[in-house]
């Protein structure tokens, strides 16, 4: 299990945005990937993983407690590129990741219900190996299957000891994905949270002293940003192969339909 990790989410401006970038380069240094990108910004893929009447987008609206979602993170569908299996579970603002790097010639055989070998991953490291073997046991408990590919672009700032990090992602679309394997392009996406970026404060030990200034200088609220979420009342939920019970009628997901 990575470190435990807090995650703040605030939805601003793309002009309070631009102040936020200045502010915070005195802080900390670009991400890798970010520099040289148009607009600082590197794409971001993942595959949501759901059961068909997707209970894990209702565990989420609903705010139970030691809640999870399983995705498939990956930034390009080059062969030798990995694709990561990632359990995210929240609890409140605390994040904990459990994640294992899969070959993408592996994708099709573990997202169809095999079990994970080492051949399987990038990386033979043991605890790699339990992630992806305790992501397929909870993919397989909850008859979970492939159902909504999102991307959206990243802006990235992290400290030298990886203690702190902020992004701000722009350009949310989503649109579903039910088969067994990863894609960059899209054909016609929902989008979601126009006319915003969301921007994530993140650290693992103290509340750094500068994001409380941040946060006052900017008068940014913090704001439950959830793109899977978002992502599926915007396709819809007929488009993901699932329905709405009668007592969900004039929820938001019924009417996304």
């Amino acid at each position: 299990m990575q470190q435990q990790r807090f995650e703040l989410k605030y939805l601003i401006p793309e002009e309070t945005a631009l102040l936020v970038r200045d502010f915070v380069r005195s802080y900390l240094e670009m991400d890798e990937f970010s520099v040289g990108r148009p607009n600082y910004s590197y794409p971001v893929h993942s595959l949501y993983i759901d059961s068909d009447d997707l209970k894990l987008y209702w565990r989420t609206i609903n705010g139970d407690k030691n809640r999870y979602k399983l995705r498939l993170r990956y930034y390009s569908t080059s062969p030798d590129s990995p694709v990561f299996f990632e359990i995210k579970r929240r609890m409140n603002n605390c994040i904990l990741k459990q994640r294992g790097g899969v070959r993408q010639d592996a994708l099709s055989h573990l997202l169809t219900g095999h079990l994970p070998d080492l051949e399987h991953l990038v990386s033979k490291a043991p605890n790699h190996l339990v992630a992806v073997q305790r992501f397929c046991y909870l993919m397989e408990e909850l008859h979970a299957r492939p159902k909504v590919h999102i991307a959206y672009d990243r802006e990235a700032y992290v400290s030298d000891n990886d203690e702190v990090r902020v992004t701000m992602d722009r350009n949310i679309c989503a649109e579903p994905n039910l088969t067994p394997s990863i894609k960059t392009k899209m054909e016609s996406p929902a989008r979601s949270f126009i006319g915003n970026v969301i921007l994530e404060l993140k650290f693992t030990n103290r509340f750094p002293d500068w994001f409380g200034e941040l946060v006052r200088s900017f008068h940014v609220m913090q704001w439950g940003a959830a793109k899977y979420v978002e992502s599926v009342e915007g396709i819809g939920a007929r488009k993901l192969g699932s329905h709405v019970p009668a007592v969900l009628e004039g929820t938001p997901l019924s009417r996304a339909l």
